[in-house]
């Protein structure tokens, strides 16, 4: 079964008549976003979504069973760009913003970034659960103004600082996993006025979230923010924060491409004609059909069911597949909004701003790195000469900040994808970055209880599981015997023993789920990030600096970001003052 985007362009060529009316129920079609109201309708303006209605003065770009996206040259005319780049600050200005999501690392770097650059930016309405008003204030101040990130702001307001946070940052109570995003009304209405670029970055990153709990916030959840996208009066732009995991088991250099509903990894991967359909309604009803409650049982058989499902379809975790169809839910409501995806890698500690290593919890790879320092984890499973694909959070950030004012800027109702990833022109490879954790650690060890530094090993890496497996289990061995000592008893000894074997069954269950990104077989192309870069002024790739090829890994992992760890996220616990 071919996928099916709003515009329905697959269709135009058998029944162009349908568009006689203004009105298409969605009805009529086999796919269609979610359980909608029975008289939900789209309105269909213009004909020019469809590149086989292309005019002399149009460019066509056809993606692999998605839609035509038709790109008129004059809605985005920039004469040259010449000296005025994209107009970044310009486009800023005044800009009022609805973000979820907003207490997460990235949203809040973004938040920071904007504020620091653009003071005369308008308003932040920022979703927050809580409890009540008060509460949603409370965690405004407690995890957005009082924090170390915003302290150049701190600097540059001073006594005015508090001030100018609470006049530009809105605390909304809601909920994107409720009907409305959860917003009271007349808060909804003013939002509905106000508000210029909704920009969503609410998500649940466990690559093992229960199925049911993970559609609700990455796939029903953008579905229904852009459900209320559709009131605003002046919105310019829809971004959706994504990941480039998304691109689930395709292989090579992976093109920056939209999702549309009904596209599988698994028929772009398999030659056979018989591939299992995706049909997100029906994925939303087993999830929610489902008896499962929180006895810890039934979580398991949802977790399990998510995983299950995801893998079906060619998604390797639940993670990703929620965010994929998350992505083509947006896709296929947008009408004629305009749409920015941005797909970063794995994201880690700021490299430059506002200041080098600022982090919050521990990212995709600091468990491996903080246990590795530890003398916790002296080997790992991985593709030796393999790739993890990081970038910095505050490339990210400026990379956003950059797509968002180009098409927030024009008319163009377009998909527009960017991946953000360094696989693919500045690969940091495993072994590298192995070498590179000796080297640091061995430098500016880790302390243990009584003050000692701990020594570590240059990582071993495994490409077997059972290899890996073996030699994590024989060296927490060696680790409970000499912690035991020669005149220890017996019942010191067994319980050295267990938790050296809960070590390893820990240091397992990493590998099992790392798996997935340690042996990934895919590059991120980047070619419309690096056109975007080619459109900015000088100034404006200074200010807003996201070209990957220009990171020193060696430097940026022992120098900024494991110190940055240290610092921000263990406190300095184990560090030798």
């Amino acid at each position: 079964m071919e996928s099916s985007c709003l515009n329905y362009s697959h269709v135009l060529s058998k029944s162009p008549s349908v568009f006689s009316s203004q009105k298409v129920k969605l009805q009529q079609w086999s796919t269609f976003p979610f359980p909608l109201q029975k008289n939900h309708t789209s309105k269909i303006t213009s004909f020019y979504l469809n590149g086989a209605f292309s005019a002399s003065n149009r460019k066509s770009y056809i993606f692999p069973k998605c839609q035509a996206i038709s790109i008129d040259k004059a809605f985005c005319a920039r004469s040259e760009i010449g000296n005025e780049g994209i107009g970044i600050v310009s486009f800023l200005q005044g800009k009022n913003f609805l973000i979820t999501g907003a207490t997460g690392f990235l949203a809040k770097v973004l938040i920071e970034k904007i504020l620091r650059t653009n003071p005369d930016v308008g308003k932040f309405y920022i979703i927050i659960k809580a409890k009540d008003d008060e509460a949603a204030k409370e965690r405004l101040i407690n995890e957005i103004v009082n924090t170390e990130l915003f302290k150049s702001l701190q600097e540059i307001h001073g006594n005015n600082y508090r001030e100018f946070m609470l006049k530009k940052i809105i605390p909304v109570l809601g909920n994107v996993r409720e009907t409305g995003i959860g917003i009271k009304p007349e808060i909804a209405r003013e939002i509905a006025e106000e508000v210029d670029i909704i920009v969503n970055s609410a998500a649940n990153t466990t690559f093992d979230e229960r199925y049911d709990v993970a559609l609700d916030i990455n796939t029903l959840g953008p579905y229904r923010l852009m459900s209320f996208a559709k009131r605003m009066k002046r919105l310019k732009l829809f971004l959706q924060v994504s990941t480039a995991y998304v691109n689930g088991q395709r292989q090579g250099v992976i093109s920056e491409r939209p999702f549309c509903l009904g596209d599988t990894i698994t028929s772009e991967m398999s030659s056979s004609k018989i591939c299992p359909v995706l049909d997100i309604e029906e994925e939303i009803k087993l999830a929610f059909s489902s008896t499962a409650k929180d006895d810890a049982s039934n979580v398991q058989e949802m977790k399990d069911l998510g995983l299950k499902r995801a893998k079906l379809y060619g998604w390797q975790d639940t993670y990703v597949f929620t965010k994929a169809m998350g992505e083509m839910v947006i896709n296929s409501m947008r009408g004629e909004i305009p749409v920015v995806t941005i797909r970063p890698s794995v994201i880690e500690s700021t490299l430059k701003e506002p200041f080098p290593g600022w982090m919050e919890g521990n990212r995709m790879m600091d468990p491996i790195v903080l246990y590795y320092g530890k003398g916790q984890l002296t080997g790992f499973l991985v593709e030796t000469r393999g790739v993890l694909d990081v970038v910095p959070a505050d490339m990210v950030v400026n990379a956003t900040v950059a797509a968002m004012a180009k098409h927030g800027s024009c008319t163009d109702p377009g998909m527009h994808i960017y991946h953000v990833a360094s696989s693919n022109v500045n690969p940091l490879v495993f072994s590298h970055l192995a070498d590179i954790m000796f080297e640091h650690f061995s430098a500016s060890p880790y302390m243990d209880p009584t003050g000692q530094p701990i020594q570590v090993q240059p990582m071993k890496l495994f490409h077997e599981m059972s290899k890996f497996s073996d030699f994590i289990y024989a060296d927490a061995m060696e680790k409970s015997a000499k912690l035991a000592g020669p005149v220890s008893n017996d019942r010191v000894s067994d319980r050295l023993k267990a938790l050296c074997m809960k070590l390893v069954e820990q240091a397992k269950y990493l590998a099992t789920i790392y798996e997935p990104y340690t042996f990934y077989g895919g590059r991120f192309d980047n070619k419309n990030t690096e056109e975007l870069i080619d459109e900015m002024s000088e100034e404006e790739r200074e200010n807003f600096q996201f070209d990957v090829e220009s990171i020193n890994w060696k430097d940026y992992i022992a120098n900024v970001h494991i110190p940055g760890l240290r610092k921000h996220v263990k406190k300095g616990r184990g560090t030798k003052p």
